[in-house]
């Protein structure tokens, strides 16, 4: 009994010793640079999203924050990493709303979207546009519909992966208009976009960080936003609803994670980089030329973070089992 009372009197005092040294470490948190993993290939929208408020987060921490892409399996694989990565807050996660829609569309996820994470804070909604071929027939959404339930699979729909958004947009436009286009899955939004811009496929759904340039350019045909309202950068282009597609609606919203078990010093650091980031006049300036903007302040804290997260987890597990379509 004395041994065992030694045994564990000994071990209390190096935890004890071992909080000081924690608490430090904490407190002189960022030492060195901070590694961001953004689950998509460089050049999509995501990774725009991320360089954006990395090079803002950057100057508020005094440590460059550097954006490490890791793409593959739907984003899981770069969020996996983050999740197994040590909590010391020098390896985040920059995902969008596929860390949400994992839960439900993997089959064999290896981490727990609800429980392996430590929110940091929302960034930014970003609208997703209905683009078409240039030479693609129909003029507006009401023929577009028409069209689309005509020739059914007949009508080639490119994705940037299984889990993406342009995956989810998809979903959500072949179940309003209960039809099938063929879909066809692309590694990442970059190539989706060429063959589009190419004439290869007919039709995609994506971010307006991605789709703004080409639609002003005139490379490809716009048909809708995705938001109940018009955007300010692309005001001439009608919303799903005024096309006549009812309750069609989906932004495609970013959030910074750490993994569980960050402390919360760290945590409550990069949440205000983060914050100071959504102020960042720059990062305003270019989020309105890419058709968003960041989400208000008060959405931006890990709080809120958490509960939305949980909500949009909730929200898509209908619409994923309804579709039939999950990912090992």
């Amino acid at each position: 009994m004395n041994n065992f009372k030694a045994a564990a009197a000994g071990l209390a005092a190096l935890a004890f010793a071992a909080m000081p040294t924690a608490f430090a470490q904490a407190q002189d948190y960022p030492s060195r640079p901070v590694t961001m993993v953004v689950p998509f290939s460089a050049g999509g929208p995501t990774d725009t999203v991320a360089r954006l408020v990395a090079e803002s987060m950057s100057r508020s921490l005094g440590q460059q924050v550097v954006v490490e892409n890791v793409g593959g399996a739907g984003g899981t694989r770069g969020a996996g990493q983050v999740a197994k990565a040590s909590p010391d807050g020098y390896t985040i996660l920059l995902h969008h709303i596929g860390q949400a829609t994992a839960a439900t569309l993997y089959r064999k996820l290896p981490y727990n979207v609800l429980t392996d994470f430590e929110e940091v804070g929302l960034v930014t909604d970003v609208p997703m546009t209905l683009i078409g071929k240039s030479g693609l027939e129909p003029k507006d959404v009401t023929e577009l519909v028409a069209f689309v339930k005509d020739k059914k699979d007949g009508v080639i729909y490119g994705n940037a992966g299984v889990g993406s958004a342009s995956h989810l947009c998809g979903m959500l436009f072949m179940s309003a208009l209960g039809t099938q286009m063929t879909t066809v899955p692309y590694q990442g939004t970059g190539p989706a976009m060429n063959d589009l811009v190419g004439g290869q496929i007919d039709l995609m759904c994506d971010q307006t960080t991605n789709t703004t340039g080409q639609i002003k350019a005139g490379k490809v045909k716009a048909y809708a936003v995705t938001t109940p309202n018009r955007l300010k950068s692309l005001p001439d282009l009608p919303t799903m609803q005024e096309g006549g597609v009812k309750d069609f609606e989906i932004a495609v919203w970013h959030g910074v994670y750490a993994p569980k078990g960050t402390p919360k010093e760290v945590v409550t650091k990069l949440n205000a980089a983060l914050v100071a980031a959504l102020q960042d006049p720059k990062v305003i300036a270019r989020f309105a030329d890419l058709g968003t903007e960041p989400v208000a302040l008060d959405r931006a804290t890990p709080e809120v973070h958490e509960k939305f997260l949980a909500a949009e987890v909730a929200k898509w597990k209908p619409v994923i089992e309804q579709a039939g379509v999950f990912a090992d």
